[in-house]
């Protein structure tokens, strides 16, 4: 049966993700390159148009993986969808669930890369962690990803894939604003989301968009090491909320935990962090700090955090993280005690320091412990990918 609206096909340049099968996913792609997509593989403008906003609605409002249940969508052009495009998802590897309820996904590319995400539920938001690459570029030396090797970027369609499948899960279709378990999103998975800057951007605005997964960026974060040529930018074209992974207040110590601060160092990351686009008492800047035993965690660390904060006068609070234990870990957890210290001394300084209880980590799904499974490596592997690292940073 002829195709209604069906042409030779034209070629459009579109950035599309190809599967083995050679069909198209449509995950992570925009309104547009949907129907050019359309267009290209020989459906006319008119009916491109009509068919792209049906497609968009039945996969980001209805929760659809296949075409067949597209029920707006003709019979005979259903199959002609299915034969050329797909609607994707990452592969679930493994999934896990922690005594506290926390789920953990291994997951895998289509090109067989493994990567992980978690969804954090507490009794007013529930939380997703979602990754950005497979492995890292980077090398903080408290957190497990970080002993991975940067495999790749993840694509505009893996990330909102992801997304996609923890609302599977959690059996939110079709899409509504209100009374979501999934209601928050961290990019504080595997990889720094400002080394994936246009991908994180294109999927982020998906999962913004009003007629998509409809989050507002008020609810979304996204969390950087501190790259920052890239910090404007993404206040600029992205506008979610900003977390600083900040972990020390010196640079002894910073250069020796957060490598990358031998590029950017502490006083120009604050600085980007003042200059922030959005940024103000009502959208604060986070930073996160884990805190490492007679590392980082004295009470003159802590005078220095309050110090540095009022210096460049930011709107800001801190997120206090008990170090999370990985194997082959260089580091030990502040007592206690000693968490609390800290946290005291900088609410005394007019900022909030709430502590981060850990969620996850009897099944290593914590701040910090994110890794592929598949990657096991002994102590000197790991310090020769960490020399790797840091030769590449200076």
């Amino acid at each position: 049966m002829p195709i209604p609206g069906l042409i030779d096909p034209v070629p459009v340049p579109r950035p599309a993700f190809e599967s083995d099968d050679g069909r198209v996913d449509l995950v992570g792609l925009p309104r547009d390159q949907i129907r050019d997509a359309l267009v290209e593989a020989g459906l006319d403008l008119r009916q491109a148009k009509l068919r792209a906003k049906q497609i968009w609605h039945q996969i980001y409002n209805r929760g659809a993986t296949e075409f067949d249940a597209m029920s707006d969508i003709a019979k005979p052009q259903r199959a002609w969808l299915s034969e050329r495009f797909k609607v994707g998802r990452p592969d679930i590897v493994v999934q896990q669930v922690s005594t506290d309820g926390t789920r953990k996904w291994l997951l895998k590319t289509d090109d067989g890369h493994d990567f992980e995400m978690v969804f954090i539920p507490d009794a007013d938001r529930g939380t997703l962690c979602v990754s950005s690459q497979v492995g890292c570029t980077l090398n903080c030396r408290f957190c497990h990803t970080g002993t991975m090797r940067l495999v790749r970027n993840l694509r505009p369609n893996e990330i909102v894939g992801q997304v996609m499948l923890a609302r599977d899960a959690l059996g939110e279709w079709p899409s509504q604003p209100e009374g979501r378990m999934l209601s928050n999103i961290v990019m504080m998975g595997m990889g720094e989301p400002l080394y994936n800057f246009d991908n994180v951007r294109d999927a982020l605005k998906i999962v913004m968009d009003g007629d998509g997964l409809g989050l507002s960026r008020r609810r979304i974060t996204l969390s950087t090491s501190g790259v920052v040529p890239m910090m404007a930018k993404a206040g600029e074209e992205i506008g979610v909320n900003l977390a600083v992974s900040l972990h020390a207040v010196t640079k002894e110590v910073r250069d020796e935990i957060v490598p990358l601060n031998r590029k950017y160092g502490i006083e120009e990351l604050l600085q980007a962090c003042a200059d922030y686009p959005g940024a103000n008492n009502a959208r604060r800047i986070t930073f996160e700090y884990v805190m490492l035993k007679d590392k980082n965690d004295s009470d003159e660390d802590a005078r220095e955090l309050v110090r540095l904060i009022r210096k460049y006068k930011l709107p800001a609070k801190v997120n206090l993280i008990p170090f999370n234990p990985w194997p082959g870990a260089l580091y030990e957890c502040s007592s206690d005690e000693r968490v609390q210290r800290f946290s005291d001394i900088v609410y005394e300084g007019g900022i909030s320091a709430p502590i981060r209880r850990p969620r996850g980590r009897d099944i290593m799904a914590a701040c910090g412990q994110l890794k592929s499974a598949a990657e096991k490596k002994s102590r000197a592997e790991l310090d020769r990918i960490a020399e790797e690292k840091q030769a590449a940073l200076a």
